[in-house]
């Protein structure tokens, strides 16, 4: 183990709040000088088959206590999961089936690997003490805390003013969090700031079971690619982990250039020392962002696929977007043989038909806004004609092409 003020540098690191440091600190000596590690735990609720960058940064956070030596669990939330985390929410949380939830799990234990050690991480899940407790158990659990202070969360604050309705089974969620806590007897526990409520149950109904409350420690929310609103998949503003490493790369190179040095920080082991210089090199005007960003995107897929990916990543994204060409590896549509005879199609649906967009209203939204080009001519008429010529090329965004494939009759 590093000494104690290592330690606390590299767990400071990209954090937006500790609860409290002091008792981080006696928890990290006591570590030290018996030589047994914290347990510190993050609860994953598998309420989505993918996770993405956003989600990246606790288990950053997380693989950091990997390298201090402690023990690392994953909480795997099949039984939580099951009613949903109200956090945020206005209204109640449509609840998963059992298979659901399962079948999302399976997903999360391989992807969130690619960011922690398998072989120095935990994985449990929360039905194995939550589903055996009694309705008295769960009674007592209950008494631990009162409606009043419930109410002082935000979002059930929000919908009991606004006389929208909260159902019982949502108070139970920060308490079966919390509990978790109680029955992995944890030192610290990791969340995003939108789980502070959930992260000081915790330790709230440690102390009522005789138990040392754990450390809170709160990492930011990651904004997605907009540079404003938390990185979601229904936003479509988020890079998925699984993502391709010419889409990783691409779509990090959208990124505002006031998140450059953000994302360095949350989300890569770059030296904080090499991040203040990059970002005073920018200030400074000696450092064009784009290159900055250039670094920040071959960093990233490197982390994701490998070093051999990203530099073929960038070399494509240079080709494309420097030179002007187009991928090396184009998709190809072939419209059927009834298209094909009629020899022309209007521009939003061959968007549709191709793939480029996910419905016929997407399409059209794309071509209005600008962003469809037929052999690099934009045309912002939805309902133009384009000649089914193979060989025609569309481009819809920056990132999505397609050629018009043809074959005899």
């Amino acid at each position: 183990m590093l000494d104690l003020e290592e330690q606390l540098r590299l767990i400071r690191r990209g954090v937006a709040e500790i609860i409290t440091e002091e008792e981080l600190t006696r928890k990290l000596e006591r570590s030290l000088a018996t030589g047994i590690p914290l347990n510190v735990k993050l609860g994953l609720d598998p309420t989505a088959p993918d996770i993405h960058l956003g989600h990246t940064v606790v288990l950053q956070k997380l693989r950091h206590f990997q390298e201090l030596g402690h023990r690392v669990i994953i909480v795997l939330g099949d039984f939580t999961a099951r009613i949903g985390d109200p956090t945020g929410k206005l209204e109640t949380r449509k609840q998963l089936t059992e298979e659901e939830v399962l079948a999302n799990a399976r997903t999360y234990k391989e992807q969130i690997f690619k960011v922690l050690d398998a072989e120095r991480t935990e994985v449990v899940f929360n039905s194995s003490w939550l589903a055996p407790l009694t309705f008295a158990e769960v009674i007592k659990l209950a008494a631990h805390y009162t409606v009043a202070r419930m109410l002082e969360r935000e979002d059930f604050n929000k919908r009991f003013r606004s006389g929208l309705p909260i159902s019982i089974h949502e108070f139970f969620y920060p308490l079966m969090q919390g509990y978790d806590s109680v029955a992995l007897r944890a030192d610290v526990e990791l969340g995003g700031t939108d789980q502070r409520f959930n992260l000081l149950m915790g330790r709230t109904l440690q102390e009522a079971y005789g138990q040392e409350p754990q450390v809170a420690v709160m990492t930011p929310i990651l904004e997605g690619l907009d540079g404003v609103q938390k990185m979601s998949k229904s936003l479509g503003n988020y890079v998925g982990v699984t993502d391709p490493p010419g889409e990783m790369y691409g779509k990090l190179m959208s990124l505002p250039d006031h998140l450059i040095t953000r994302y360095l920080r949350l989300l890569t082991d770059v030296p904080e020392e090499e991040i203040d210089r990059l970002e005073r090199e920018m200030q400074a005007g000696r450092l064009n962002p784009r290159d900055a960003k250039m670094f920040l995107a071959r960093t990233i897929v490197c982390r994701f696929h490998s070093e051999e990916a990203a530099l073929q990543a960038e070399e494509e994204f240079i080709r494309i977007f420097r030179h002007r060409e187009l991928p090396s590896d184009l998709p190809e549509y072939l419209p059927p043989p009834e298209l094909r005879r009629e020899g022309k199609l209007p521009l939003y649906r061959l968007l549709h038909l191709s793939g480029l967009a996910a419905t016929l209203s997407e399409a059209r939204r794309l071509i209005l806004q600008g962003g469809v080009r037929v052999n690099e001519e934009k045309i912002t008429d939805p309902q133009a004609l384009v000649e089914l010529r193979p060989g025609t090329v569309i481009r819809a965004g920056k990132r999505r092409f397609v050629r018009l494939a043809g074959s005899p009759e």
